[in-house]
């Protein structure tokens, strides 16, 4: 059985990542791995002091700060068992019975592709640890995450609100409709009011295709709206989402259209830094 895969970290968006996954988790019915990665590059387990022979007097300070380095990697994984931990008690109290804990000594992205064949739904913090209620910072490593993984992503603020109603972005692709296909085939959700919303011309071809991604959600038993909006994307979609008070906005990579320039475009980063509310990356 595939997994939702939550990432577990020191940020504090950390709490909101479990109780997500495990809201996740109920409604796929799916179990639930927390993982917990160590950078590699940061903790290293070994340190390399190559090119440091023929210092003479000097060697012993190398070593010194070597074995700093060793003790800095050790507490570190001490500090990862216990967000780990932590982490699993609160998913259980949130009624998630099948957890498994997982700690990796290694890079994040290498990680997540190593289990992507078992993971069904990743979860990951929006703002990485160094953020602060002043200066909010995304995840270093997360649009590269997102352009390396091939699972579905959510991508969660700092506090949990149970999500009650969605939004997808939507293009008419060949590739969108996957995603649509992707959606009806999941009971994440299953009855929640859902938008169906297009950015652009207002033209009868577009409503076409609306229709035709609504008839294939029937199955959600969904109160399902369909809207086209003009203007750029990034602001004409979180408008709408404010107007409607949508909880979660899904989004895919949809081939060259303006939601796929926006997506992995510049306005990335602008838009993961001001998401106030789960977003749902479909790839």
């Amino acid at each position: 059985m595939l997994n939702v895969v939550a990432c577990i970290d020191g940020s504090r968006a950390a709490p909101a990542v479990c109780d997500y996954a495990a809201w996740a988790g109920r409604h796929m019915d799916a179990p639930l791995v927390l993982l917990h990665v160590l950078d590699q590059e940061r903790y290293p387990a070994e340190p390399d002091l190559a090119g440091s022979i023929g210092l003479g007097s000097r060697e012993h300070l190398l070593d010194e700060l070597a074995d700093l380095d060793r003790k800095r990697a050790k507490l570190a994984l001490e500090h990862g068992h216990h967000l780990l931990d932590e982490a699993e008690q609160r998913v259980k109290q949130a009624g998630i019975a099948d957890v498994t804990k997982r700690q990796r000594h290694d890079e994040l992205t290498e990680s997540l592709l190593a289990l992507e064949n078992q993971t069904r739904l990743l979860v990951m913090g929006l703002h990485g640890e160094s953020s602060s209620d002043r200066d909010i910072h995304i995840g270093s490593q997360l649009e590269t995450v997102i352009r390396s993984v091939h699972r579905p992503i959510l991508l969660v603020p700092d506090e949990y609100a149970e999500p009650k109603s969605a939004m997808l972005a939507f293009d008419g692709s060949a590739t969108a409709f996957k995603g649509v296909e992707l959606l009806a085939g999941s009971p994440v959700l299953k009855g929640m009011p859902l938008h169906l919303v297009m950015i652009g011309p207002d033209t009868s071809d577009r409503w076409e295709q609306l229709k035709k991604a609504e008839s294939m959600l029937s199955g959600l038993e969904s109160e399902i709206t369909l809207a086209i909006r003009a203007g750029d994307v990034e602001p004409a979609l979180h408008q709408y989402q404010q107007e409607h008070d949508i909880d979660i906005l899904v989004m895919g990579a949809y081939g060259h259209s303006r939601i796929r320039q926006f997506l992995v475009g510049s306005t990335t980063t602008t838009m993961l830094k001001t998401a106030k509310k789960p977003l749902v990356i479909l790839r």
